[in-house]
C-alpha cells in the first residue's frame, strides 16, 4: 500500500466537478480581482467566525504582518511568539521592524502559557499565539496575561480555522486573527491565499487599504500600501469548498480517532489529545503530530512500508535555525520535542483502511 503524506491529486478528483464549474464560471466572466466572489467569501468567513470583518489577502504571511502593521507594532517593539511555528510568524514580526521573543511549546505542542509572563519586558507590545495543527492555545490564560500587561493579541491561526476553545473560534480572541488558505489547509485554495478577521473597524479599514496599494473603494489613494489581494478566482474556489468545510473537519476527526484508538505502543509514542465533543477544546486536526521514541528509525520504517510522513518545519524550531539570529533563546522543552515529533498523513482523501494500515505498521515497529 502506498500512502503519500498529502495527496493533492486525489483531493482534486474528489471535488473535480465542483471546482471545474467554479473555475469555468469565473474565467468566463473575466472576474479576477476584487470582484463579488471575494466579497461573498469574506461575508461567509465573517459569518462563520462570528466577527464583523473578514478581509481576504494574498497569503497567510501577509495576513500576519499586515495585522501587525495595522495594530501599530513596529521598531523597538517586542512580540512574544512560540519557537514551534513556521518561519512566517517571526518573519512577519521582523518585517514590521519589531523583535520576536521566542517561548516554549507545551505538552500539547501549543504555546506554553507558563513561559509567557517571564518573557514580558518594558518593550513587549503583543502576544502572538500560534494555533497549530487545528488546535487552539489556552486563550483564557493568554487573554488574562494580555489584559493584565496591556498587550495586544494578534493570532496566527493559519492552521486553526474551525477549531474552538471554550466554544469560540480560533482567530477571534484578539485584536485580529489571521488565516492561511495554502492548498494543504483544512480550507485550502488552489494556490496561495489568506485572510484577516477582526471586530475592530479601524483595523479592518487599514488592512483593506494596505492590501490594495492604499486605495479606498473609490480608487483614491489614502496611504502607501502593498499588493496583497486575495484574487477572485481563489475566493470563488474557497467559497465553494466552504460548503463542505464542516464535513471535512469531521472526516479529519474520524481519522484522528482511528489513530488515537489503534496506536498501542505504550510509552514509545505520545499521541496528541484525541477528538472529543466535551471540554474546552474542539480540534480540527489540520495536522496529526505525535512524539515518538526512535523517531528517525520509525520514519524510515514507515517509508519502507509505503507511508509518507514529515517532520514539521523541516525538523527545526525557529531558535534552532542557525541563520535567523535567534539561537540565543534557551528552550529545552522545544529542543526535546523536535527530537521526537512526527506528522502522520491527515487529509480527507485518506481512507479508514489506510489509516488502520498506518497504525498497524507503527504498532509493528515497536512490538517486533
Amino acid at each position: 500500500m502506498k500512502i503519500p503524506f498529502f495527496n493533492y491529486p486525489s483531493l482534486y478528483t474528489l471535488q473535480k466537478e465542483r471546482i471545474d464549474k467554479v473555475i469555468n464560471d469565473v474565467v468566463s466572466r473575466g472576474a479576477y480581482i476584487l470582484q463579488k466572489d471575494l466579497e461573498d467569501f469574506e461575508s461567509a468567513l465573517a459569518q462563520y467566525c462570528n466577527v464583523k470583518y473578514a478581509i481576504g489577502v494574498a497569503n497567510g504571511t501577509d495576513a500576519i504582518w499586515l495585522s501587525l502593521m495595522a495594530a501599530g507594532i513596529g521598531l523597538g517593539d517586542e512580540v512574544i511568539v512560540p519557537s514551534h511555528t513556521y518561519v512566517a510568524s517571526p518573519a512577519s514580526i521582523k518585517f514590521v521592524g519589531a523583535s520576536p521573543v521566542l517561548v516554549e511549546c507545551g505538552y500539547d505542542n501549543m504555546m506554553d502559557v507558563t513561559s509567557i509572563e517571564n518573557a514580558i519586558t518594558k518593550n513587549t507590545k503583543a502576544i502572538m499565539p500560534v494555533q497549530l495543527n487545528g488546535r487552539t492555545c489556552n486563550m483564557d490564560v493568554i487573554g488574562d496575561i494580555a489584559e493584565k500587561n496591556n498587550l495586544v493579541i494578534i493570532e496566527d491561526a493559519a492552521q486553526g480555522l474551525g477549531s474552538l476553545f471554550n466554544g469560540k473560534m480560533a482567530g477571534t480572541f484578539g485584536l485580529a486573527g489571521t488565516y492561511s488558505f495554502y492548498p494543504a489547509k483544512v480550507l485550502g485554495c488552489y494556490g496561495d491565499g489568506g485572510a484577516v478577521i477582526t471586530n475592530n473597524k479601524q483595523i479592518a479599514e487599514k488592512i483593506m487599504l494596505l492590501r490594495d496599494h492604499g486605495r479606498d473603494e473609490n480608487g483614491e489613494f489614502k496611504s502607501w500600501g502593498f499588493n496583497s489581494r486575495l484574487d477572485n478566482l481563489q475566493a470563488a474556489i474557497l467559497l465553494e469548498k466552504f460548503k463542505s468545510f464542516n464535513e471535512d473537519i469531521e472526516r479529519r476527526r474520524t481519522i484522528a480517532k482511528i489513530y488515537n484508538n489503534e496506536i498501542n505502543v505504550g510509552n514509545n509514542v505520545t499521541l496528541p489529545p484525541g477528538p472529543t465533543d466535551e471540554g474546552l477544546y474542539f480540534d480540527t486536526y489540520q495536522n496529526y503530530e505525535l512524539r515518538a521514541q526512535k523517531r528517525d528509525e520509525l520514519k524510515s520504517y514507515l517509508s519502507e512500508n509505503g507511508i509518507g510522513t514529515i517532520i514539521q518545519w523541516g525538523g527545526k524550531a525557529i531558535h534552532q535555525e542557525p541563520n535567523l539570529g535567534l539561537t540565543h533563546f534557551n528552550l529545552p522543552y522545544t529542543d526535546k520535542f523536535f527530537e521526537e515529533c512526527l506528522m502522520l498523513p491527515m487529509n480527507t482523501s485518506l481512507t479508514d483502511d489506510e489509516a488502520l494500515y498506518i497504525t498497524k505498521k507503527i504498532n509493528s515497529f515497536y512490538n517486533e
